[in-house]
Protein backbone atom coordinates (compact mmCIF):
# COMPACT_ATOMS: atom_id res chain seq x y z
CA UNK A 1 0.00 0.00 0.00
CA UNK A 2 1.51 2.99 -0.99
CA UNK A 3 1.49 5.98 1.91
CA UNK A 4 -0.67 9.01 0.72
CA UNK A 5 0.98 11.78 -1.25
CA UNK A 6 0.06 14.38 1.85
CA UNK A 7 2.35 12.50 4.17
CA UNK A 8 5.14 11.64 1.77
CA UNK A 9 5.48 15.99 0.96
CA UNK A 10 5.18 16.22 4.82
CA UNK A 11 8.01 14.57 5.14
CA UNK A 12 9.80 16.08 2.71
CA UNK A 13 9.13 19.24 4.37
CA UNK A 14 10.37 18.04 7.42
CA UNK A 15 13.04 15.86 6.48
CA UNK A 16 14.17 18.00 3.58
CA UNK A 17 16.16 20.35 5.73
CA UNK A 18 17.84 18.48 7.52
CA UNK A 19 19.15 16.02 4.70
CA UNK A 20 20.64 19.50 3.61
CA UNK A 21 21.99 20.67 6.53
CA UNK A 22 23.98 16.83 6.86
CA UNK A 23 24.99 17.39 3.26
CA UNK A 24 26.20 20.74 3.63
CA UNK A 25 28.20 19.69 6.99
CA UNK A 26 31.72 18.52 7.30
CA UNK A 27 31.45 15.88 4.47
CA UNK A 28 30.41 18.97 1.62
CA UNK A 29 32.95 20.00 -0.67
CA UNK A 30 33.34 23.98 -0.26
CA UNK A 31 31.96 25.51 -4.01
CA UNK A 32 33.42 29.10 -2.89
CA UNK A 33 36.07 30.69 -1.13
CA UNK A 34 33.52 31.47 1.33
CA UNK A 35 32.70 28.05 2.05
CA UNK A 36 36.47 27.28 3.36
CA UNK A 37 37.07 26.63 7.14
CA UNK A 38 40.06 24.50 7.41
CA UNK A 39 43.14 24.47 5.48
CA UNK A 40 46.12 22.07 4.24
CA UNK A 41 49.22 23.77 3.38
CA UNK A 42 50.94 21.09 1.01
CA UNK A 43 54.95 21.33 -0.16
CA UNK A 44 55.27 23.99 -2.40
CA UNK A 45 57.15 23.72 -5.61
CA UNK A 46 60.32 25.37 -6.30
CA UNK A 47 64.14 25.83 -5.11
CA UNK A 48 65.52 25.13 -1.75
CA UNK A 49 63.97 28.34 0.33
CA UNK A 50 60.12 26.93 -0.67
CA UNK A 51 59.95 25.24 2.87
CA UNK A 52 60.88 27.84 4.10
CA UNK A 53 58.46 29.93 2.87
CA UNK A 54 55.69 27.57 3.08
CA UNK A 55 56.38 27.99 7.06
CA UNK A 56 55.86 32.00 6.46
CA UNK A 57 52.62 31.54 4.71
CA UNK A 58 51.54 29.25 7.46
CA UNK A 59 51.86 31.35 10.00
CA UNK A 60 50.93 34.99 7.72
CA UNK A 61 47.25 32.70 6.88
CA UNK A 62 47.12 31.54 10.59
CA UNK A 63 47.51 34.92 11.69
CA UNK A 64 43.90 35.75 9.90
CA UNK A 65 42.44 34.21 11.99
CA UNK A 66 39.54 33.51 8.83
CA UNK A 67 40.66 29.52 8.65
CA UNK A 68 41.92 26.64 10.86
CA UNK A 69 45.25 25.57 9.59
CA UNK A 70 45.81 21.52 9.97
CA UNK A 71 48.56 19.12 9.15
CA UNK A 72 46.16 16.26 8.02
CA UNK A 73 45.64 16.98 4.43
CA UNK A 74 42.47 14.47 5.26
CA UNK A 75 40.53 17.08 7.62
CA UNK A 76 41.41 19.60 5.17
CA UNK A 77 38.33 21.07 2.76
CA UNK A 78 40.56 23.05 1.14
CA UNK A 79 44.00 22.70 -0.09
CA UNK A 80 46.77 25.56 -1.30
CA UNK A 81 49.53 23.97 -3.68
CA UNK A 82 51.96 25.87 -5.81
CA UNK A 83 55.57 26.81 -6.25
CA UNK A 84 57.61 29.65 -4.21
CA UNK A 85 61.64 30.44 -4.39
CA UNK A 86 63.47 33.03 -2.63
CA UNK A 87 66.24 33.83 -4.61
CA UNK A 88 69.87 35.93 -3.95
CA UNK A 89 71.25 37.93 -6.41
CA UNK A 90 74.26 40.88 -7.01
CA UNK A 91 73.35 43.84 -8.47
CA UNK A 92 76.53 45.42 -10.24
CA UNK A 93 76.96 49.32 -10.84
CA UNK A 94 79.94 50.49 -12.84
CA UNK A 95 80.37 54.20 -13.14
CA UNK A 96 82.93 56.83 -14.36
CA UNK A 97 82.74 60.21 -13.84
CA UNK A 98 85.70 63.12 -15.67
CA UNK A 99 86.50 66.74 -15.98
CA UNK A 100 88.86 67.90 -18.46
CA UNK A 101 89.99 71.14 -18.83
CA UNK A 102 92.57 73.38 -21.17
CA UNK A 103 93.48 76.88 -21.22
CA UNK A 104 96.25 78.23 -24.10
CA UNK A 105 97.72 81.85 -24.43
CA UNK A 106 100.00 82.71 -27.37
CA UNK A 107 101.40 85.44 -29.21
CA UNK A 108 103.56 85.30 -32.26
CA UNK A 109 106.19 87.60 -34.07
CA UNK A 110 107.24 87.16 -36.94
CA UNK A 111 110.83 88.45 -35.93
CA UNK A 112 113.70 86.14 -34.89
CA UNK A 113 113.23 86.77 -31.54
CA UNK A 114 110.54 84.63 -30.83
CA UNK A 115 107.40 84.58 -29.48
CA UNK A 116 105.41 83.88 -26.45
CA UNK A 117 103.47 81.12 -25.66
CA UNK A 118 101.72 79.82 -22.58
CA UNK A 119 99.52 76.22 -22.39
CA UNK A 120 97.68 74.75 -19.10
CA UNK A 121 95.53 71.29 -18.78
CA UNK A 122 94.05 69.33 -15.75
CA UNK A 123 91.99 66.18 -15.93
CA UNK A 124 90.03 64.31 -13.15
CA UNK A 125 88.91 61.05 -13.41
CA UNK A 126 86.94 58.84 -11.09
CA UNK A 127 85.52 55.59 -11.26
CA UNK A 128 82.87 53.81 -8.68
CA UNK A 129 82.71 49.66 -8.82
CA UNK A 130 79.40 48.72 -6.63
CA UNK A 131 78.16 45.72 -5.48
CA UNK A 132 74.60 44.99 -3.89
CA UNK A 133 73.53 41.82 -2.47
CA UNK A 134 69.74 41.41 -2.94
CA UNK A 135 66.60 38.83 -2.16
CA UNK A 136 63.62 38.63 -4.46
CA UNK A 137 60.77 36.27 -3.59
CA UNK A 138 58.04 34.83 -5.27
CA UNK A 139 54.95 32.39 -4.74
CA UNK A 140 52.15 31.45 -7.03
CA UNK A 141 49.73 29.49 -4.72
CA UNK A 142 45.90 28.37 -5.56
CA UNK A 143 43.40 27.44 -3.25
CA UNK A 144 41.49 23.84 -4.24
CA UNK A 145 38.87 22.06 -3.13
CA UNK A 146 39.15 18.25 -2.55
CA UNK A 147 37.46 17.91 -6.45
CA UNK A 148 40.72 19.56 -7.63
CA UNK A 149 38.66 23.18 -8.55
CA UNK A 150 40.51 26.13 -8.20
CA UNK A 151 38.46 28.59 -5.48
CA UNK A 152 41.27 31.17 -5.23
CA UNK A 153 44.56 32.03 -6.55
CA UNK A 154 47.53 34.59 -6.32
CA UNK A 155 50.62 35.45 -7.35
CA UNK A 156 52.88 37.71 -4.94
CA UNK A 157 57.14 39.18 -5.49
CA UNK A 158 58.82 40.79 -3.19
CA UNK A 159 62.41 42.73 -3.44
CA UNK A 160 62.08 42.64 0.73
CA UNK A 161 60.02 45.76 2.30
CA UNK A 162 61.34 47.94 5.21
CA UNK A 163 61.02 45.79 7.80
CA UNK A 164 60.33 42.40 6.61
CA UNK A 165 62.63 40.28 4.35
CA UNK A 166 61.21 39.36 0.72
CA UNK A 167 59.91 35.65 2.12
CA UNK A 168 58.05 36.91 4.77
CA UNK A 169 56.44 40.24 2.41
CA UNK A 170 55.59 37.72 0.10
CA UNK A 171 53.48 35.60 2.84
CA UNK A 172 51.97 38.67 4.06
CA UNK A 173 50.87 39.82 0.74
CA UNK A 174 49.56 36.33 0.43
CA UNK A 175 47.61 36.66 3.49
CA UNK A 176 46.59 40.31 2.84
CA UNK A 177 45.05 39.33 -0.50
CA UNK A 178 42.89 36.32 0.96
CA UNK A 179 41.65 38.00 3.47
CA UNK A 180 40.51 41.11 1.06
CA UNK A 181 38.81 38.63 -1.36
CA UNK A 182 37.42 37.00 1.67
CA UNK A 183 35.74 40.42 2.53
CA UNK A 184 34.94 41.02 -1.40
CA UNK A 185 32.73 37.74 -1.38
CA UNK A 186 31.15 37.99 1.82
CA UNK A 187 29.86 41.49 1.12
CA UNK A 188 29.69 41.91 -2.89
CA UNK A 189 28.62 45.34 -2.36
CA UNK A 190 31.53 46.67 -1.07
CA UNK A 191 33.32 45.34 -4.03
CA UNK A 192 35.32 47.86 -6.41
CA UNK A 193 32.63 48.61 -9.44
CA UNK A 194 33.67 46.22 -12.49
CA UNK A 195 35.76 48.68 -14.93
CA UNK A 196 34.42 48.71 -17.82
CA UNK A 197 36.28 47.92 -21.41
Amino acid sequence: MKPPVAFVLSAWFLLGPTLRAQKSGADAIPESLVQVRRIFVAQLAGGSQADALRELIIASLDSTKLFVLTDNPDRADAILKGAADDQTFTNTFDSQEGVSNHAGLGTSAYSRTGGLRIAAGAADNESHHIKERKHEAYAAVRLCNRDGDVLWSTTQESLGAKFRSASADVAAKIARQISLDMDRARHPSLAPPASKP
